[in-house]
């Protein structure tokens, strides 16, 4: 759940706080749940409304606030910030996808349960925003070669 609300967030400790709300609410209203199979799903549901919330509640999130995984910490923080970017670019259901995949390290069938799409939905948006990536990083003087040392 903190992957999923830091993808709405950009910001680790508001996903924190977001993902015990959370928990908090699928303890109070685990009785309404219909259907076990869908409990990812389900959860995954309370935390978009939660993040929602905290977003119409006026926090201020900027892209600036995005931690950056431990692989990026090693002198390439120009290179780091224009992928933060463009990741942050991205409308919020493809951002989630990049942020639940490239991030936090769910595999495809383990977005695809929490998100309740088929695995090949999630390999096919995957695609879509890696392009959409790409596409703005060449039109930010990124090569071929600087992809693979970010």
């Amino acid at each position: 759940m903190v992957a999923l609300a830091y993808s709405k967030l950009g910001d680790r400790d508001l996903a924190d706080d977001a993902a015990q709300e959370v928990f908090a609410i699928a303890c109070r209203d685990l009785l309404r749940l219909k259907r076990k199979d869908k409990f990812g799903y389900w959860l995954a549901g309370i935390c978009r409304n939660v993040t929602r919330q905290m977003l119409r509640s006026k926090v201020k999130i900027s892209a600036g606030n995005v931690e950056q995984p431990a692989q990026g910490r090693d002198g390439q923080a120009g290179r780091w910030d224009v992928v933060r970017r463009a990741v942050w670019k991205l409308p919020d259901a493809e951002r989630e996808l990049i942020v639940l995949r490239y991030y936090d390290g769910f595999s495809h069938a383990h977005i695809s349960q929490v998100l309740d799409i088929s695995p090949s939905a999630v390999n096919g948006r995957l695609v879509r925003a890696k392009r959409k990536i790409a596409k703005y990083l060449r039109s930010n003087g990124f090569t071929e070669e600087d992809y693979e040392t970010v």
